[in-house]
């Protein structure tokens, strides 16, 4: 199973980080759409931040795909934030459509964090 948690900041309810971990196993390798729909959310969610906003994500990553990390930058501020935060809530909708879909497969939960 695919796991996400989404940490969100408790006073302003913004995306601090993500961490995707598993693998869905819903089919074989190389047929698995479970899989391929998460990692294609979750790259090109990454790639459109590291293209559109000043400061990229701070990124951990496994190489065989089962893990992957993301937590905003202290560098962020004013649209750069806004225009990173709206990408995060962008790939948690597109993931939540996943999980609605395959269930079994993904779970999505969100935390909140002081910081």
């Amino acid at each position: 199973m695919i796991r996400m948690t989404i940490v969100r900041d408790e006073a302003d309810h913004t995306i601090q980080s993500f961490t995707l971990s598993g693998h869905a196993n819903a089919a074989d390798y190389g047929e698995d759409i479970v899989c391929a729909g998460v990692s294609a959310v979750a790259i090109g969610t990454v790639n459109a931040i590291e293209a559109l906003c000043a400061a990229p994500l701070d990124l951990d990553s496994e190489g065989d795909g089962g893990y992957m990390h993301g937590a905003i930058p202290d560098t962020w501020s004013g649209r750069e934030a806004e225009d990173g935060q709206l990408l995060l809530e962008g790939m948690l909708v597109a993931i939540n459509g996943i999980q609605d879909s395959y269930g079994d497969f993904i779970k999505v939960t969100e935390k909140y964090k002081e910081v």
